[in-house]
């Protein structure tokens, strides 16, 4: 089968397609998945990067995310046949420990993700538990589930499940063009909330106001944007701020937040080591909330929330599988809104 790998960290160039990589085959409790669709995350770049104490078995497979049809079904499953369509949850656990009993999976003692901690995506076939799928509706393409599996249900447990958002609330999403944050934009209006939204390029910011945000703000705006936040709520702040960008944006962030308020993050794209001015945490009775990923239940209920077209997966590029250097290029280089697919 194809499958794009890498044997050593580094740029783009280090991604290989292959033609004859063995096909897997199902296990005890697992599916074989003939790949359609698998989309991108910053994740991958990361992974193919590598930081400090990552350790990959070679060669590595990058993707967390993919949709595809049922190919084979190993011993002991029940409930799904070849010829389904699915979706895939990211989310790896061993689903016996007190935190995978207690529908806890994204906490799991063993916790891990497709493509970071096991082999990915990029491939015609892959296997899965089959407590990972979900079964896909006909009018639900391999690309929309793909590109929606990873970013919603990472959004949906941070503003939900974490976050708590009520009807009224006020959200700044830092960032407009990334994949949690086309999410978390589209959740929070669907919470109720009334949506803030600081964008690079006023092209990002405009899709952000199709998809709902109330507020666009630049993100190069005289005064810095926290400044301009601070001006557009009356002086005093909005309920919650979705930061992922982590190390240049954590104390604009923090300054945002009404008293009270509550910093979201899931990652840290321009850098992990922040500097917190403690001041605001105490003085403003602030709470940072962080998570990853989310349980199986959040998965289902965002996705079914998808099928309903109460929620949209958002494509900006797609690739053919062969592509998939030049799609990582591309989500490095920013210029892309949503989410970037590998079409098989």
């Amino acid at each position: 089968m194809r499958a794009i790998l890498f044997h050593e960290h580094g740029p783009a160039d280090t991604l290989q397609l292959v033609t004859d990589y063995p096909i897997p085959e199902p296990g005890p409790g697992e599916v074989r998945i003939n790949v359609k669709a698998a989309a991108l995350n910053y994740m991958d770049i990361w992974v193919r990067n590598g930081w400090p104490g990552i350790r990959l078995t070679y060669p590595h497979i990058p993707g967390a995310d993919a949709a595809g049809i049922i190919d084979a079904v190993g011993e002991g499953v029940t409930g799904w046949s070849a010829g389904d369509r699915v979706g895939i949850d990211p989310t790896l656990s061993c689903g016996e420990c007190a935190f995978c009993r207690s529908g806890w999976q994204n906490r799991c003692v063993r916790f891990g993700i497709l493509g970071e901690h096991a082999p990915g995506t990029y491939r015609d076939y892959l296997t899965i538990p089959a407590r990972n799928l979900i079964g896909l509706p006909e009018h639900v393409s391999f690309a929309e589930s793909a590109a929606a599996s990873l970013v919603f249900v990472t959004a949906w447990h941070s503003l939900i499940t974490r976050g708590g958002l009520r009807p009224g609330e006020t959200v700044l999403v830092v960032g407009a063009g990334g994949g949690v944050n086309s999410a978390s934009i589209q959740i929070a209006k669907l919470a109720g909330c009334t949506v803030y939204v600081v964008g690079s390029t006023e092209d990002k910011l405009a899709q952000a106001r199709e998809m709902g945000a109330d507020v666009t703000i630049p993100r190069d705006t005289e005064g810095g944007w926290s400044r301009a936040v601070y001006q557009l709520t009356a002086k005093r702040g909005v309920d919650a701020v979705v930061d992922n960008v982590g190390e240049a944006t954590y104390t604009h962030s923090l300054r945002a937040l009404a008293r009270g308020g509550r910093l979201l993050t899931v990652g840290n794209t321009s850098g992990a080591q922040v500097a917190l001015d403690n001041r605001l945490l105490f003085g403003k009775h602030l709470s940072i909330i962080g998570s990853t990923m989310g349980p199986h239940q959040d998965y289902v209920t965002v996705m079914n929330l998808l099928f309903k077209g109460r929620l949209r997966a958002v494509i900006g590029a797609r690739y053919p599988l062969e592509a998939a250097a030049d799609a990582q290029r591309a989500m490095e280089n920013g210029q892309h809104f949503g989410k970037i697919v590998l079409e098989l």
